[in-house]
């Protein structure tokens, strides 16, 4: 696990002293994603950079690595792990190519040069990485099926810088941090418009997708999308299938040449991939390492709501004493949760303000104390989108909705996100409209099978979106905190096959006892405790404790004492005062995210001072697929 960076530029040297500076500072904003190694490779239109985390062969994979040829070399830069490499490995030495180390690095460059790009239909992993081929002066940029691993590009007018992150591109002096209405609006609505970087200028490299630059400009290729297709297995076949697919995915992994351990929260995915790993890694004689997070007199002082009906800690538990981990509870109290600091480092990771508050604050915190035992952990993240988790997939006013059934639940607990904006700037982003577009574009090439019922077709509209628009906002929450930390977090459930597979069975499949997630808790029933067998859903844990709110308050009037702050371009003065003054019986769920929001936009500010543009819509429409408007495209 990496960070990734480059420049390439068609019209000038970029051996020159000033455009290596340039490149060395963006390959430095990438410090915390890769704290082992760092290197830059040049060549005269194209400089590369990396910062390497170090997880297999620790000796022989540095980067960039670039291999000659007759005809120019080839150098790649790489982010993440291809779990099926040493297969890929065994065919390429059939074919004739020899390695000089063991890393999935190097499997990566030689399948490259056997097959070209078209060794993205080849890999199994989460991955961006990026490939000068200098016999075609040609960059090649190639992103995981699912977008677990975060890849953005800025076209440049002649040629384009790329990196892990925003922050990498932004340290370029071509690139501004400029945000228009388009961006506010992404910021605001949890809809992730594939494409869209809210960044003026700036891209993502959309997941499954081959983006190619070279002097004729920019073109794309879709190597792998969502598809329909029939399922044909029974029940018991599907659930079969399901648990040889988990098994197979979590050996594969728990590969890793460093400390690997298990994120546990005591629910149905997270239990099940450390029991899965318990009885595999038992097999050699280890045991497994789990860690949950926890707040300060949660259990003891825990009041059921309808999100959360249980607290997580007796079921994370159960699961430690029956798959015999090695277990620990990071336990964090209100103070440290609300700190600016910490708030500060979680925007900075992001490069935006999400607005989660102290679900972000905790999981960076949580990754931070596990970074000190594992460098490498596996997560039960993306089960519910999968499987069908969430409370919305049974909420019959949440799926049939004609907008993202989890906006429907999110306003309900929440109250509207925009709230805490000037009432004349939630006017002008239109964020209904905006988001009805994005909502339109979204379901309109959801194939339906022919003979499906509306019923069927209602459903598995909802799973695609939370497949292509909601899980993609969640993974790169994940990736940005534990790689702020230096942790590899892997995430099994988004093994495209079993994505896939798990896609294509009919909803009353999925719920055929009449619960959430019926395939993942019969394929994994013989390793489950039975109170975690047994367990409702409950969302990640958010604190319960009043205190963490009267600590936001105390921020949030400090804010209100800066008249000249920033922050005040975009957030009500008096919405917040009001938010401030409230007693603390009286903070609701949604006053208490509105204060969190404002908090969050105004460390953005000052940590990225963006010029914002208000008074004008600018870069590509939700309707859009987010790339430059002069970009080729194929399938």
């Amino acid at each position: 696990m990496c960070g990734i960076v480059g420049w390439v530029s068609f019209d000038r040297d970029l051996r020159a002293a000033e455009q290596v500076t340039a490149v060395e500072a963006m390959t430095e904003t990438m410090a915390c994603r890769g704290p082992d190694d760092q290197g830059v490779w040049n060549a005269p239109h194209a400089s590369l950079g990396h910062r390497r985390l170090a997880i297999i062969d620790l000796p022989g994979g540095r980067q960039p690595m670039s291999a000659g040829t007759p005809e120019g070399a080839v150098a790649l830069v790489y982010s993440g792990e291809a779990y099926n490499y040493t297969e890929l490995r065994e065919e390429l030495i059939a074919r004739g190519h020899r390695f000089t180390t063991d890393s999935d690095t190097e499997v990566v460059l030689r399948g490259y040069l056997e097959w070209g790009e078209h060794l993205a239909e080849r890999l199994n992993g989460m991955y961006a990485f990026a490939i000068w081929d200098g016999r075609h002066d040609r960059l090649v940029m190639i992103r995981d099926r699912m977008g677990v691993k975060p890849f953005y590009y800025w076209p440049t007018p002649d040629g384009v810088l790329f990196g892990s992150e925003p922050k990498a591109i932004l340290a370029n002096p071509l690139a501004r941090p400029r945000v228009t209405l388009d961006g506010l609006r992404e910021l605001f609505t949890m809809v992730k418009n594939p494409g869209h970087a809210v960044w003026d200028g700036m891209y993502e490299v959309q997941p499954g997708t081959v983006v190619t630059v070279d002097h004729s400009g920019l073109r794309t290729r879709v190597y792998w999308r969502l598809e329909t297709r029939p399922h044909t297995d029974d029940q018991d076949t599907t659930v079969a299938t399901v648990r040889a697919l988990l098994d197979d995915i979590v050996r594969r992994q728990l590969v890793s040449d460093v400390p690997r351990c298990v994120l546990l929260s005591g629910g149905l995915d997270s239990s099940t991939v450390t029991a899965l790993a318990a009885r595999q890694l038992a097999e050699t004689g280890e045991k497994v390492r789990t860690f949950a997070v926890d707040f300060v007199g949660r259990t003891e002082n825990f009041v059921a709501d309808e999100l959360r009906t249980t607290p997580d800690t007796p079921f994370v538990h159960d699961v430690a004493r029956q798959s015999g981990t090695l277990h620990q509870d990071i336990v964090l109290d209100p103070g440290t949760l609300a700190d600016p600091g910490v708030r500060a480092r979680m925007i900075r990771a992001r490069d935006l303000p999400m607005g989660l508050g102290d679900m972000d604050s905790s999981l960076y915190l949580l990754f931070r104390a596990i970074r000190e035992h594992s460098t490498v952990a596996l997560s039960g993240e993306s089960a519910d989108e999968v499987f069908g988790g969430y409370l919305q997939f049974f909420d019959e006013k949440a799926r049939t909705a004609d907008t993202f059934p989890w906006l429907v639940r999110m306003a309900e607990h929440f109250g509207d996100d925009a709230d805490v904006l000037r009432p004349d700037l939630g006017e002008t982003l239109d964020l209904g409209g905006y988001i009805q577009d994005s909502y339109r574009t979204a379901v309109a090439d959801i194939e339906r099978l022919d003979g499906e019922s509306d019923f069927e077709y209602r459903m598995r509209r909802i799973c695609h979106l939370h497949l292509t628009r909601f899980v993609r906002v969640l993974l790169d929450r994940k990736d940005r905190a534990s790689m702020a930390v230096g942790l590899e977090v892997r995430v099994p459930f988004c093994d495209h096959r079993l994505v896939e597979y798990v896609y294509n069975a009919p909803w009353a499949l999925k719920s055929f006892d009449g619960r959430e997630k019926s395939l993942l808790r019969e394929a994994a029933a013989d390793v489950l405790p039975r109170s975690v067998y047994d367990r409702v859903k409950s969302p990640y844990p958010s604190t319960q404790d009043p205190e963490y709110a009267v600590a936001l308050q105390e921020h949030a009037r400090a804010l209100l004492a800066d008249p000249d702050h920033r922050v005040f371009e975009l957030v009500d003065r008096d919405r917040l005062r009001r938010a401030a003054e409230r007693q603390a019986p009286q903070i609701t769920a949604a006053s208490r995210r509105g204060l969190e929001r404002a908090l969050d936009l105004a460390a953005w500010m000052e940590l990225y001072d963006p010029e914002l543009v208000l008074d004008e819509p600018a870069g590509p429409s939700p309707a859009g697929d987010g790339r430059p408007e002069s970009s080729g495209t194929s399938s």
